[in-house]
């Protein structure tokens, strides 16, 4: 199994840890013809203009409403289609829904926002069917005011099947007796479902949810950039796109390193309060606490 492991630890290893010591370049005056050694080393002074950057505070606000729109909207969705898929007792019924459901995690998110242009765009299927039945087109995909719903929609039908995977496995561990006794005992479907199968995947809900904390800023790059010109730069700057643009863009490479740090040391912030809470309510985490 180690062995097994090894491309893994390998790959990590390489584009994970290794380029981590390049954030470095967030407390220098770094330019691409320097080495890391020779850029001038400027301390925190970076991260000074960074929270004295206006874009650097519009892109916080947007991130942070964006991500906990998707965590109170999405995060359910996988669930709730486990529970679904589960009900099923037709095996060939399952394994449909499964496949429709999980394919799209697969699809690029070029592919995605391409074909919510032609199901919701100005020129889709929708509006279309709108114009030509007399009734005005409706902005799905240009209206600031709605694009958190707009991605939301997006993120649930590319990835609650992902989600619902790992909620299928944790369904499968639960002990099927408990479901006889329950039912023997006269206890209904619901009942079953809150006794029963929530409490049972109670451990990996909490799992999943101190991980998505932990990656809470980080929204989707790709998602807001391909639309950032359909609703405006304002209302889809986030904080990777705000180091691509200041970094990649601008050629301020540090401070893109110190906005991307930032988002960093707060995402790790909240896995360790999210952990915290979670051993407080006698769950493990995503480690185990000390021993009292």
């Amino acid at each position: 199994m180690l062995v097994l492991m090894l491309p893994g630890a390998v790959a990590l290893l390489l584009f994970f840890y290794i380029p981590i010591l390049g954030n470095v370049i967030a407390f220098q005056d770094y330019q691409p013809y320097y080495t890391i050694t020779q850029a001038p080393f400027v301390g925190f002074e970076n991260f000074i203009d960074l929270f004295d950057d206006d874009r650097f505070g519009l892109a916080l606000r947007n991130t942070l409403f964006y991500a906990a729109v998707q965590l109170v909207l999405f995060f359910p969705l996988p669930i709730l289609l486990a529970l679904i898929v589960d009900s099923m007792m037709s095996p060939r019924l399952r394994k449909a829904f499964q496949s429709i459901v999980y394919l799209p995690h697969f699809l690029s998110w070029v592919l995605v926002i391409a074909l919510f242009q032609q199901m919701l765009g100005g020129a889709g299927l929708i509006n279309q069917t709108l114009v030509q039945n007399g009734m005005d087109p409706i902005p799905f995909m240009t209206n600031p005011d709605t694009f958190a719903l707009l991605l939301v929609a997006e993120v649930a039908w590319k990835d609650a099947g992902w989600g619902m995977i790992i909620f299928l496995a944790a369904l499968a561990s639960i002990d099927q007796s408990l479901y006889e006794s329950a039912a023997a005992d006269g206890a209904g479907r619901f009942r079953r479902t809150w006794h029963i199968t929530l409490p049972g995947m109670r451990p990996v809900i909490v799992l999943l949810l101190i991980l998505n904390l932990g990656s809470i800023l980080t929204v989707g790059f790709e998602q807001f950039i391909l639309q950032r010109s359909a609703v405006g730069a304002d209302t889809a700057e986030v904080l990777d796109t705000y180091a691509y643009y200041t970094g990649v863009i601008g050629g301020d490479w540090s401070m893109g390193a110190a906005a991307g740090l930032a988002k960093g040391v707060v995402g790790t912030i909240l896995i360790l309060l999210a952990n915290k809470v979670a051993h407080m309510l006698g769950e493990d985490g995503i480690y185990r606490g000390r021993p009292q």
